[in-house]
């Protein structure tokens, strides 16, 4: 019963209802804060001003005021009535329930009498403080409003079930316990306020003082007030006005404004209007139904909401520990690839430390050697000796010629982590959307006939469905690493045919394609199988060349006029696969000292092949005019083998060749050399590899 209370409580005082009556807008006030808000009105708008001009309006009418009320100005707090010269706008004030309510507009005169009894001002009128509908009071003033009887009675009965001790109704702060109930004041008051406020003398020494409870009881059983007509206060109600819909006396309906309405007996209409209450509440209580199990649901949404967000942030730990697992096993592979090269670097500079040590030892023993033979003054005893001395120094000399002095190896190390591709990755993961508020595109088709492949390349082209009416605003190509493994995003954006570069020789890709929205991605495409070429065919690149360098034949011939080394690379790399190719020395005079093989894209571009460890490359062995140096690069066996006129240069000449290489040599002189490419892996070799 508690969600009922706002229910008894006056919109302006905030406190339970004292005496309540019915205003025409069917809303409830205190008779005492009924007559607190009234507003006195202009002479001119009186009845008896209507009446004195004839406007033949009788004092009933005036009651159904209400239909034609006063509304606050845009509900903005203040109350103007048009026309009222002698009642200036009254600012309102808010009572303890919110509602905005009018002070009268000058205090009401001293008297004695009751609320309804005491006169109300001349010309007044009331606003309701819910709906801010007015009316102008006749004669009657507030006794020509019903008292409402029933809405009594359920306070009283809800006061009484609600406290279960009965406390002091005159303490101001914390009310005490009730020790008595006086039956003529009807008040409960505890031994101080009694003592002070209900002293045992005077007139009051008559009155009959009687415990809490039984003054409880004899309220319950106090007989319940009969509602009386408000225009004949000595009638009671016996009939009811269908028309004006409001119980009536027998008075009413042989003198008054009903006596030509319909009406029903009293006890009809209340047991009907009862029946169509209790109707009327039992679709109120379907709803208020409906409304508990909605809460009920929403309520288990809550728990089920929090259930679901720890099962979801344990699997959204479970998945970044899986991603922080796999970078920590890649960080593993990397740094054992970082300790392999350090060790590679250590060494070759420690096998040249000492390949340097002994050299310096020799030359050390040769210098002393010739010191003290020069000691010796002997003339014949030294020319002996002299010429033969004066050739191993000069041989010596030269032994410690070009690059012999030069480091092997560079202390920075050759590798570079390449982590933005997954630092992107990082940055865009996110949560995919379950359902879709609008359609994903249609899956795209593939169009066969405009995708190809050339040398390690590969063109795709695609195209939405005819009949796709749902934009797509870009799209994902995907490929694997020829080897069949994972699919890797190689382009993303809103063309539809894409030229993928860079892939590796004689390997078999799968293609994928798929469109995306700010909705979602639609399903992939079908998988198109791409073949790329089994041989290499490429050319010496002009871009990587050094400035001395000269091209021509297509790019297919290169020489150089000097006198220092200078490389050039070919156009194409390569990190997979057997690939052969060869070299025809077209020029070979003044003594040059060219070199063959391979590198790194960042190779020095102006030392002689192989001197820094960017590098391999053969230098020397039987290469004049017209000599043809063959290269076999075996990067699925990481070595290198050399050629020259069909036949092998020694065993393999390295090893351990791992990463991106390009062909590579370098010239001096005028020295000139022609590239073949697009050979076939020579077939002694492939055999063994069979064998192998």
């Amino acid at each position: 019963m508690e969600e009922m209370e706002e229910e008894l409580k006056c919109p302006v005082c905030g406190s339970f209802y004292r005496e309540p009556i019915i205003l025409p807008c069917s809303h409830n006030l205190c008779q005492a804060c009924a007559r607190n808000i009234l507003v006195q009105t202009p002479e001119s708008e009186s009845p008896q001003s209507h009446r004195a001009a004839g406007s033949g309006v009788s004092d009933y009418d005036y009651l159904d005021l209400d239909k034609m009320s006063l509304y606050s100005e845009a509900d903005s707090g203040y109350g103007s009535y048009g026309g009222f010269a002698s009642a200036p706008t009254t600012p309102c004030q808010k009572s303890p329930n919110g509602v905005r309510v009018f002070p009268p507009a000058m205090p009401p005169p001293a008297t004695h009498l009751s609320p309804a009894l005491a006169p109300v001002p001349r010309n007044s009128c009331i606003t309701c403080p819910q709906c801010h509908r007015s009316l102008i009071l006749d004669d009657r003033g507030l006794r020509g409003f019903p008292k409402n009887r029933v809405l009594e009675g359920v306070i009283d009965r809800y006061q009484q079930s609600k406290a279960a001790a009965l406390k002091c109704q005159l303490c101001e702060k914390a009310p005490k316990e009730a020790t008595v109930m006086c039956e003529q004041c009807d008040v409960f008051y505890c031994d101080p306020c009694r003592l002070r406020c209900h002293p045992p003398r005077g007139p009051l020494a008559k009155h009959r003082l009687v415990p809490p409870a039984q003054g409880r009881v004899s309220r319950r059983l106090s007989p319940r007030k009969v509602s009386t007509c408000t225009d004949h206060e000595l009638e009671n109600h016996s009939m009811y006005c269908v028309q004006c819909k409001m119980p009536v006396c027998y008075q009413c309906l042989e003198e008054g404004k009903h006596s030509s309405h319909e009406v029903k007996a009293l006890g009809a209409m209340w047991k009907l209007h009862k029946s169509q209450l209790s109707q009327a509440l039992n679709g109120l209580s379907d709803r208020a139904k409906e409304a508990k199990e909605f809460l009920v649901q929403l309520r288990n949404m809550v728990q089920q909401i929090q259930e679901n967000s720890v099962e979801f942030e344990a699997c959204l730990v479970a998945q970044c520990d899986a991603l922080i697992d796999a970078l920590n096993r890649r960080k593993a592979q990397l740094l054992a690839r970082v300790n392999k090269e350090h060790e590679h670097k250590l060494k070759v500079v420690r096998d040249q430390i000492s390949h340097c040590t002994v050299k310096l030892r020799q030359t050390t023993g040769l210098m002393e050697y010739c010191l003290e033979v020069i000691k010796e003054n002997d003339p014949s005893g030294f020319l002996q000796i002299s010429d033969a001395l004066i050739r191993r120094v000069h041989l010596t000399e030269d032994q410690w010629g070009k690059g012999t002095l030069t480091p092997r190896m560079t202390t920075d190390f050759d590798l570079s982590l390449d982590n933005s591709p997954l630092l992107q990755s990082i940055h865009q993961l996110d949560f995919v959307q379950v359902k879709a508020s609008s359609p994903v595109p249609a899956t795209p088709i593939l169009q066969l006939e405009e995708c190809c492949t050339h040398n390690n390349s590969a063109t795709l082209s695609w195209k939405q469905p005819p009949l796709s009416t749902v934009p797509a605003d870009g799209y994902i190509l995907e490929l694997d690493d020829g080897n069949g493994g994972q699919f890797r995003e190689v382009y993303v954006g809103k063309e539809t045919m894409c030229t993928v570069d860079g892939l590796h020789f004689n390997s078999t890709y799968n293609a994928r394609v798929k469109a995306f929205n700010k909705t979602g991605v639609s399903p992939y495409s079908k998988t198109l199988v791409l073949q790329t070429s089994e041989v290499a065919w490429f050319a010496f690149d002009p871009g990587s060349a050094h400035s001395d360098i000269i091209l021509s034949n297509d790019n297919l011939t290169v020489t150089c006029s000097s006198y220092d080394d200078r490389v050039v690379l070919g156009k194409t790399g390569f990190s997979k696969g057997i690939h052969y190719w060869e070299l025809t020395v077209d020029r070979y005079d003044n003594h040059p000292d060219p070199a063959f093989g391979v590198a790194r894209m960042d190779v020095m571009k102006d030392v002689m092949l192989g001197k820094d460890d960017k590098a391999w490359a053969i230098t020397e062995g039987g290469i004049t005019k017209g000599a043809t140096i063959g290269v076999l690069l075996d990067l699925n066996r990481k070595n290198l083998t050399f050629f020259i006129n069909d036949e092998q240069q020694g065993p393999i000449a390295f090893d351990n060749v791992e990463g991106l290489f390009f062909p590579a040599v370098s010239l001096n002189r005028n020295v000139q050399v022609t590239l073949h490419t697009g050979l076939p892996v020579p077939d002694f070799y492939s055999s063994r590899a069979s064998i192998a």
